[in-house]
């Protein structure tokens, strides 16, 4: 019989939530430095070399991968010789844990989760509760598997309930270009088969925590029609072409992982969840002996890669850029920012267009004005601002004509690419939309010198603010034109990849 502790599964939580906040697993880290050194696409690569510098700054600096820094998911494996030194609950414990990491002084983190989800969506302010799933099996030890998952990435899970003859290859394939890119590719694909809706689902998320090993299987090739599938999937989602960031390249997925459960004769439930680039999980065991011991990583995993943003960037002074100025930019394009840009994300949108609506002065001028769809992380120590990565613009997209057309607002920039109604509402006021890149929050948050804030405090991370950046670098992603990278760029590469496949066919 083992005694687990109380303090020690708080303690253990807690400092789990903290290291993933800020250490990649070196699985993931090896799977990016190859998709890295493959990469033939200019703008793909040039993310992945964001996503990597941003991923070593943060191992050193200690602060978060991505200013979402997830709702926290927990699988218990109790086993049924364990007993429990607690007065709390097994659940409360957790939440405990997840109460002191978020909140904890030298590396703060964002609290996303909301009470009252269709109403007043309040903000628990220290991201309880997680979403745990327990199991009892036999054994005398406490496992326990942690991971914070971005909102980008769980707002693209896709689930369907296939009839028994359907492919799942055709089902993927076809959802896969629908989730866009904010789920921040490249990153992995967990997909459930079998068992009931709400098991698929479970399945999906589970395979996410198992370790990258497609490469070491395409090696081996495949033993089984679960790894045969796996191989399939694999080579045909990257033959998309979406690549980094939906830019276009060679890849989209670091690996896809599939659990399977037995299911009714009628039918196939499947289920698909991505992990973003900013993949956060780590496992632990209790066996009665104390708290679970972390060691750091080992830098060298990381890829000794500098940032260099090339001759032909595009240098913009966001203080004297006028709407004459946006038009010739080009999508694809390359700029570094520098100046005065406005924050606001969906809350601020939603209370700025209900304000136009009625008629009332705005408390914000946003004439030639850019605004950064941001929701960052609280700053500690002697930081302006805690890393504030871009979130989806996608998003946005039903307030992008009135925000255009009712304030003067010439640009936005976000992460993802824009729906048909927002590149209409670019198009016709000839604005632009740019991107930053997702899961590279601390590199973008040491681009921003000052940081004020300007309306809206009641809604925290996603009040208005006024922040002075110094060459912050983004992509043009739609242009005065309406022309959108999200479109040509995977169009481009995915005729490529087609190519190639033909040639290597003959």
């Amino acid at each position: 019989m083992t005694t687990i502790r109380q303090d020690d599964l708080i303690q253990s939580v807690q400092d789990a939530l903290q290291y993933i906040s800020y250490y990649h697993p070196p699985d993931f880290i090896r799977a990016m430095a190859g998709a890295y050194e493959r990469e033939e696409s200019p703008a793909a690569k040039a993310a992945l070399t964001q996503v990597l510098v941003n991923s070593r700054m943060c191992a050193l600096g200690k602060r978060p991968i991505c200013q979402d820094t997830g709702i926290v998911i927990v699988f218990l494996e109790v086993g049924m010789e364990v007993r429990w030194e607690s007065e709390l609950s097994v659940e409360d414990m957790v939440n405990e844990g997840v109460r002191r990491a978020f909140t904890f002084e030298e590396n703060v983190l964002r609290g996303s989760v909301l009470n009252d989800p269709d109403g007043a969506r309040s903000n628990t302010r220290d991201n309880t509760p997680a979403v745990i799933h327990t199991k009892i099996v036999p054994g005398d030890k406490l496992n326990v598997e942690v991971a914070a998952k971005g909102g980008g990435s769980e707002a693209k899970a896709k689930f369907a309930m296939l009839n028994p003859s359907d492919s799942v290859v055709d089902w993927i394939l076809d959802v896969v270009p629908q989730m866009g890119a904010g789920w921040c590719p490249p990153g992995i694909l967990g997909i459930g088969i079998g068992g009931t809706p709400e098991k698929a689902m479970l399945l999906a998320k589970e395979s996410m925590m198992d370790p990258i090993d497609i490469q070491d299987l395409k090696a081996r090739g495949a033993s089984t029609r679960q790894e045969a599938l796996r191989l399939e999937l694999f080579e045909k989602v990257n033959a998309l072409g979406i690549g980094a960031q939906g830019l276009g390249g060679l890849t989209t997925v670091l690996d896809v992982k599939i659990r399977e459960y037995p299911t009714h004769a009628a039918n196939k439930p499947v289920a698909v969840i991505p992990n973003c680039s900013a993949t956060r999980h780590l496992h632990f065991e209790l066996d009665g002996s104390g708290p679970a011991d972390f060691e750091p990583p080992d830098l060298d995993d990381w890829p000794d890669i500098a940032l260099e943003m090339g001759d032909d960037v595009r240098r913009v002074n966001l203080d004297a850029v006028t709407a004459e100025d946006v038009k010739t930019w080009q999508s694809g394009e390359t700029l570094l920012l520098s100046g005065k840009m406005l924050t606001g994300r969906d809350a601020a949108h939603k209370r700025l267009v209900d304000m136009i609506e009625r008629g009332e002065d705005l408390p914000v001028d946003f004439t030639n004005r850019f605004i950064y769809y941001v929701g960052p992380v609280d700053p500690v120590r002697d930081e302006v601002v805690g890393p504030a990565g871009p979130t989806t613009a996608t998003r946005m997209d039903k307030f992008t004509r009135a925000m255009l057309e009712k304030t003067g607002l010439i640009g936005m920039i976000g992460k993802a690419e824009r729906g048909q109604v927002a590149i209409d509402a670019i198009r016709d006021n000839e604005a632009v939309s740019l991107i930053a890149v997702g899961g590279a929050a601390y590199l973008v948050a040491k681009a921003i010198t000052k940081s004020t804030l300007l309306a809206f405090d009641d809604l925290g991370m996603e009040a208005i603010y006024e922040f002075e950046v110094k060459d912050m670098p983004v992509t043009v992603s739609v242009d005065a034109r309406g022309e959108s990278v999200h479109r040509t760029g995977p169009a481009i590469w995915s005729a490529e990849i087609a190519d190639r496949i033909a040639i290597k066919a003959v």
